[in-house]
């Protein structure tokens, strides 16, 4: 089996409102998605997305992903893609870095190896079962009152776990947010307080000493470093994040004792191959992990949730799910969707998600051999 076609979709997201991170210092409205799909000589189509959270959130843009395709294409053109460390060998060499361009182009060629073997992705990525995955609800910065309005309202849609966004140097402002949700959130509901690297080191000593809360806290700080220095320093578990992207990082990481858990996305650190690397790493040191992605439509997220079902319980925590944000659905009614808190991955071979390319328009880029 070859591959034989490259073909790239740009697709424009709009969000349904305004998306607050960092203590309201990002703010997003759309996000510019990639669609790719790789077509072989065998008739076996896969399919792919790349979705960066805008253009201020990492090193990484939605003109970079399709530009980097240009660059791979030849490197990518004739392989077989279900040979998929070869695959993502020859991406290395051919593009060092710029893991986020890699990460449509993986996913298409996992989707081919499992339409191949007739399996669906969860199964190939260890899993016995489709299992359920808790999908946890994502909570815009703001004033206790209208945070915890936002968590009453995922509630009530089946959401029993919540990523409050926090973040600043206003340390009575977060101080205030931490106790007034910890107070209002039932018993059986869960929060991580995500502060997407908003705090100095100093800023979040005081704030986590000084909350009765011991809920886990997201990268807390800019750097590996700064995190670990935090991490040693409160009783909070800490979650990583934004500055974990290759392997190396991860086992600096542990290394460095700097949390507890992980988010694994599959976009950030190059694909599903080295998701899934890094997911058996986490499970060897006993880290708890959010398997989602950066965002994107259903396709993305379906992706990671494959991912997730496949993951030990016991290491699985929710995952978040960005095609809930969208105004727009390019895969409607496909894939794995919110059901009262919790997601499923479908059953059929490969991916289980195939856009209709009437919907799409037609390709800005097609690369043949």
């Amino acid at each position: 089996m070859k591959i034989t076609r490259i073909s790239v979709w740009a697709i424009d997201l709009p969000l349904t409102k305004p998306y607050w991170l960092s203590g309201g210092r990002l703010k997003f409205e759309r996000l510019d998605s990639t669609f790719v799909r790789l077509d072989t000589d065998e008739g076996i189509s896969g399919w792919g997305e790349g979705c960066p959270w805008g253009t201020t959130y990492l090193p990484a843009h939605g003109p970079g992903i399709r530009a980097g395709i240009q660059t791979l294409a030849p490197a990518i053109l004739g392989r077989d893609p279900r040979s998929l460390r070869a695959l993502n060998d020859a991406m290395d060499v051919q593009l060092p870095g710029h893991l986020y361009v890699k990460s449509a182009i993986d996913m298409a060629a996992w989707d081919i190896l499992g339409q191949s073997a007739g399996m669906p992705l969860w199964q190939l990525f260890g899993g016995t079962v489709a299992e359920p995955v808790a999908v946890n609800s994502s909570i815009s910065t703001g004033t206790p009152e209208e945070m915890i309005a936002l968590i009453r309202e995922a509630s009530a849609k089946g959401y029993r776990t919540h990523s409050a966004k926090l973040g600043g140097h206003d340390i009575a402002a977060d101080v205030a947010r931490i106790e007034a949700i910890s107070a209002a959130l039932p018993s059986d509901e869960k929060v991580t307080y995500d502060i997407n690297r908003a705090w100095t080191p100093g800023v979040a000593v005081q704030v986590l000493n000084s909350v009765a809360a011991r809920d886990w806290v997201e990268q807390p700080c800019e750097t590996l470093d700064q995190c670990a220095h935090v991490a040693g320093r409160v009783a909070n578990p800490i979650m990583l994040d934004e500055c974990l992207h290759t392997f190396q990082d991860h086992l600096e990481a542990w290394r460095l004792g700097a949390c507890e858990g992980v988010k694994v996305k599959p976009n950030r650190v190059g694909g599903l191959t080295k998701a899934l690397q890094i997911r058996d790493f986490g499970v060897s040191v006993g880290w708890q992990m959010h398997i989602e992605d950066l965002g994107g439509s259903a396709l993305a997220d379906t992706a990671a949730i494959h991912l997730a079902s496949a993951t030990p319980e016991a290491n699985r925590l929710a995952s978040w799910l960005c095609h809930y944000h969208l105004s727009v659905d390019p895969v409607p009614d496909q894939g794995a969707r919110n059901a009262h808190g919790f997601a499923t991955p479908p059953t059929s071979p490969g991916l289980g998600v195939a856009p209709e390319v009437d919907r799409l328009g037609e390709p800005i880029a097609v690369y043949e051999v």
